[in-house]
């Protein structure tokens, strides 16, 4: 790729146009796709930290039985999966097919416009790196990465900062996944291993191929659990870095805490929601569980918040009233709102920073009555 000009001295506001300059497949199943970004306007990029999202403003055209529909404007956000490079950035994005137990669902809106639609030249609008999910730049600490599925990608990030900066630094990593077909980056984390003798892969498969071979294409058959790490890890300090489904992060993040880890030596994201309760953390007060009104002043509609729902965001999706969303997990802002009156209610304080005045609907429940400015 051609040099870029000196950079800023910050990140930018609001959106900035890339170009899409390559795009290849990281699984043998063709299910998860890197995109290299380049910026239109030649600037050299900020430096982010390792383990950073970038955050999209789309445009997609959703399909339907009876043919497409109306274009619709969403944000999305997804990891980085490089280290830092002056000239472009890299994504890495798995398809999102409907739910195998409910296959009328539609398929992920975002990942499918991607993988189908979005091709070398086409221009894209996106926000700068931003994200608490980082690695501890200390090369004292060990780092210990664990990864589900597509939380690989932060991970890689991470790791191909470590094999630049500090070679040295002892890295585990931990990536759990079905079999090989969805192994994303077999080939290059395995030549990072080889060449960096500081690096120790745990890969873990739960169900193998018939061609998949222990000792050569995975470490461990099963899951990754505490039983696992009690086994394979030395004694000492370690940071824990953690992402990957609801289900991974709502068992292995607190059973680590309860294993000993301190809670400040836990780091982790989850892609979707997910409710990581840890022993010893601060709990929020309970919100109301008496019935409320939520006013949102812009769309004009007064709704009964009556506890059905997880978060507001869910509240308001469901009675049909339209809320900019992105990560849904409290990381990338995209749903931040004014309070014009009333009080959130926080399970766990936002990853993102939320300016005075303002609420995050996807991780926020009301603990009085609500106006929003949505």
């Amino acid at each position: 790729m051609p040099s870029a000009k000196p950079a800023s001295t910050s990140a930018w506001p609001g959106t900035r146009e890339f170009r899409v300059t390559s795009r290849h497949h990281e699984d043998a199943a063709g299910s998860q796709c890197s995109f290299d970004l380049q910026p239109v306007d030649g600037q050299a990029l900020p430096e982010f930290r390792p383990g950073q999202f970038l955050t999209f403003d789309l445009d997609v055209t959703p399909g339907s039985p009876e043919g497409p529909v109306a274009t619709r404007a969403i944000t999305r956000c997804y990891s980085l999966s490089d280290r830092p490079e002056p000239t472009h950035y890299r994504v890495t994005i798995k398809r999102v097919p409907a739910p195998a137990e409910h296959p009328g669902f539609a398929p992920g809106l975002s990942s499918n416009h991607f993988h189908d639609h979005v091709q070398v030249g086409d221009i894209l609008h996106v926000k700068a790196p931003a994200g608490h999910f980082v690695l501890d730049p200390d090369p004292n600490v060990p780092a210990v990465l664990i990864a589900g599925g597509i939380g690989i990608t932060p991970m890689m990030s991470m790791l191909r900062w470590c094999g630049a900066r500090q070679p040295q630094r002892v890295v585990h990593l931990y990536y759990g996944l079905r079999n090989s077909g969805e192994h994303a980056f077999k080939q290059q984390l395995e030549e990072m291993a080889a060449s960096h003798p500081a690096l120790r892969l745990n890969i873990v498969y739960s169900r193998p191929g018939e061609s998949d071979l222990q000792g050569r294409d995975y470490q461990h058959h099963g899951h990754v659990d505490v039983e696992l790490l009690r086994r394979t890890l030395p004694h000492g300090r370690r940071q824990f870095y953690v992402c990957g489904p609801p289900a991974m992060m709502q068992t292995l993040v607190p059973a680590l805490a309860e294993w000993g880890v301190p809670v400040a030596d836990i780091h982790y994201e989850a892609f979707g929601p997910a409710s990581v309760k840890l022993p010893g953390a601060a709990v929020a007060a309970a919100p109301t569980a008496t019935a409320v009104e939520v006013r949102f002043e812009r769309s004009g509609r007064t709704l009964i918040w009556d506890g059905q729902d997880a978060s507001l965001l869910d509240f308001a999706e469901r009675h049909g009233v339209q809320v900019e969303s992105g990560c849904r997990s409290g990381s990338c802002g995209s749903c931040e709102t004014r309070l014009l009156q009333g009080r959130l209610q926080y399970d766990q304080a936002p990853d993102h920073d939320v300016a005075p005045g303002h609420g995050l609907l996807c991780v926020g429940r009301p603990s009085s009555a609500l106006v929003l400015e949505a």
